[in-house]
């Protein structure tokens, strides 16, 4: 009786008898089943970490897939080499397409920005060597040093914190708040630190110059690396776009600013010659906005207006601004007319001269008006120098109005951001049509060689 029952246990060869497969067959369920674990592990690529346990639980599931496909129909040749050469032909194909994918989803992945940082003060101190090494640039409110955080060059910027401390939960989530907005015209910020009533905000490092130094050279001020009509029509596009962006859709409130619009805060960068507008979330993350809440609560009195300490660079302040200390929407458009104003002429925005004994203040906007109403030299020798006359004139007088509506005194009259950036590039385009039809036809040949 027991030799009966292990005799019935073994198995018989007609149960694993199978017809033999034709052209129009199906590939065997088997290696249907392992098709479709090998692509379920391809499209594990997107995940950034895999459980141990599944990993585990997937190699054991090919492990007995595989051992179950050895026992098709062992007695015909003729089907196992079918079934392997369908199978084979198969992975190769799904070879490729895992390999492009994969491609694919590596760049992806390279363009897509990274999370914020929350950076230890230890980060930031062994970066600058104990704040001992070579200051990027020093101004009276911030300082900034060029080093190197995670194998990353950045530029770290120093900012006083406004009327009270920031604890490193509300960083956080300011943080996380300034970094969802991202667009090609501003400075990436990769993080921040806090310590005492200092906050450490860390940008990319782009490499290039502010555009305060390629119009003003202060080694040769007779050249300019922005020698053409076209290339600075493109950065106040750039920028036009950038601040636009800041104020409708960048994910913050409506009532977001930017409050540092200005030529020493624009980054030309090298090579292709586009704008970034810097210290974008500076406002925010030092609570410049807390405190313009506060200093809409309070009544601005002759008293107290004494004691309010109001920061900005002057020829860029508005004048409201100047008077309540109380940044806006509208003050970024007057510092932006002011940009506007500078890279047409190519001067500085305020600057003082010698005369008969005494200093003389020269502002742009003042020069602006005289030539728009023909005062002086006139609109057309009042433009830049440096670009030698080649320049569309309809566009350029365009412009100039343009930056002058931006700097009228009464905040209401002034356009808003979209209106701007809408007229500025359509300003660009007439440009980059003119720019286009001047230039010389390559079917043509010039010799200047003697005859």
């Amino acid at each position: 009786m027991l030799y009966a029952n292990s005799s019935s246990l073994a198995p018989t060869p007609k149960l694993f008898h199978a017809k033999p497969p034709s052209s129009s067959s199906q590939p065997p369920p088997d290696a249907v089943s392992l098709l479709m674990c090998k692509s379920k592990k391809d499209t594990g690529i997107i995940q950034s970490s895999t459980p141990k346990s599944q990993a585990s639980r997937r190699s054991n599931n090919r492990l007995s897939m595989a051992t179950s496909s050895s026992f098709v129909d062992p007695s015909s040749s003729s089907s196992s080499s079918l079934s392997s050469l369908r199978f084979n032909s198969t992975t190769n194909d799904s070879g490729g397409t895992s390999k492009a994918s994969r491609r694919s989803l590596s760049s992806l992945k390279d363009s897509l920005p990274e999370n914020p940082h929350i950076y230890d003060f230890s980060e930031i101190r062994k970066a600058t060597n104990n704040f001992l090494s070579k200051p990027f640039s020093s101004s009276s409110s911030s300082s900034s040093w060029r080093c190197e955080i995670r194998s990353k060059p950045v530029i770290i910027f120093q900012q006083k914190i406004r009327r009270r401390l920031i604890e490193l939960p509300e960083l956080q989530q300011r943080l996380s708040a300034v970094c969802r907005s991202h667009h090609s015209s501003l400075t990436k910020l990769l993080g921040a630190a806090n310590s005492g009533y200092h906050v450490y905000l860390v940008y990319e490092f782009v490499n290039g110059a502010n555009l305060a130094t390629c119009l003003r050279n202060p080694h040769n001020p007779n050249y300019t690396v922005l020698s053409t009509w076209l290339a600075r029509m493109q950065i106040a596009t750039d920028v036009a776009h950038g601040l636009e962006y800041i104020h409708h859709c960048s994910g913050m409130n409506s009532k977001f600013v930017h409050n540092r619009i200005k030529c020493s805060s624009i980054l030309v960068a090298e090579g292709t010659f586009r704008a970034k507008i810097c210290h974008f979330g500076t406002a925010e993350l030092c609570g410049e906005n807390d405190e313009i809440e506060t200093l809409k609560a309070k009544t601005l009195t002759r008293v107290n207006s004494k004691t309010m300490r109001i920061e900005g660079t002057r020829g860029y302040m508005s004048p409201e601004f100047q008077v309540t200390g109380i940044p806006s929407q509208k003050a970024d458009v007057y510092a932006f007319g002011v940009v506007i104003l500078e890279l047409i002429s190519g001067e500085e925005a305020l600057r003082y001269v010698v005369e008969s004994g005494g200093y003389k203040r020269i502002s742009v906007i003042e020069r602006a008006k005289e030539a728009v109403a023909g005062v002086g030299v006139g609109l057309r020798r009042w433009v830049d120098s440096r670009l030698r006359d080649s320049f569309p004139v309809d566009v350029a007088e365009k412009m100039v109005v343009l930056g002058l509506e931006c700097v009228e005194e009464d905040p209401n009259k002034r356009p808003d951001m979209g209106q701007v950036a809408g007229r500025v590039s359509k300003l660009y385009l007439k440009s980059k049509k003119w720019s286009d039809s001047i230039e010389m036809p390559t079917e043509i040949s010039v010799s200047v060689a003697p005859r």
